[in-house]
């Protein structure tokens, strides 16, 4: 894994963001933070380099919110549940957007031969496909391709071969969360699977794309704007 200060300026509150498969910091280095810091975690395909406990402030007073996005919901499922006991929890608020904690699943995830296909099919024109797919507005891609990914393609690939590994060991992981976001317009993850994994009752429904973060003018705005 690695990870990334979006902005950090000692703020009362620091988001830590676990973003989704292929990403890198050039698409959120335009979004405003706010008076928030932020610090994103990303590329996974190896789950046990990266001490995420030791990127958090250690300031007591500072209050530290979990925002995990797309396959960061499993891979925050998976390495934060220590923090997230109710009595001892290291996190303020903790939230899942467009993402769930069974991530490659027909009925509860990303439907298995379509995931499975991404990685057989693999190719640059495959990976704009995606790129497109994870958008409802044009504008919006635009802004998107603009400050794309800046990772080498056989990276990325090694990242989704690694995840479909590890979910083949631990297909679903704890529901760490306290609010759970469905993405109504998302092409990646079925809206409907996202809602059947959350359970209706336990989730809000919000007509977003996959990548919804342009939506926002601030990370401050995202955090209380939901």
């Amino acid at each position: 894994m690695q990870f990334h200060w979006l902005n950090r300026e000692n703020n009362p509150d620091c988001i830590l963001f676990m973003a989704g498969w292929g990403m890198s910091p050039e698409p959120f280095q335009d979004i405003a933070a706010g008076p928030v810091d932020l610090i994103m975690v990303y590329d996974y395909h190896n789950l046990k380099d990266c001490d995420i406990c030791s990127l958090l402030p250690k300031n007591s007073k500072c209050r530290i919110h979990l925002l995990a996005w797309s396959m960061g919901v499993w891979v925050a499922g998976r390495l934060l549940q220590d923090l997230c006991s109710p009595s001892t929890s290291t996190f303020n608020s903790t939230t899942a957007i467009g993402g769930t904690c069974r991530p490659i699943d027909d009925r509860y995830g990303i439907p298995c031969q379509v995931f499975d296909d991404m990685i057989h099919d693999f190719s640059p024109a495959a990976l704009n496909d995606f790129y497109s797919a994870m958008f409802d507005s044009a504008e919006q891609a635009d802004q998107f391709l603009n400050h794309p990914p800046n990772r080498p393609e056989e990276e990325l690939k090694k990242e989704l071969v690694s995840l479909r590994a590890a979910c083949r060991i631990m297909p679903e992981v704890p529901d760490i969360f306290q609010r759970r976001i469905v993405t109504t317009r998302d092409r990646i993850f079925p809206p409907r699977n996202q809602i059947r994994s959350w359970d209706r009752d336990k989730c809000e429904s919000i007509a977003l794309p996959h990548f919804p973060f342009y939506q926002w003018s601030s990370w401050a705005e995202l955090l209380g704007g939901y």
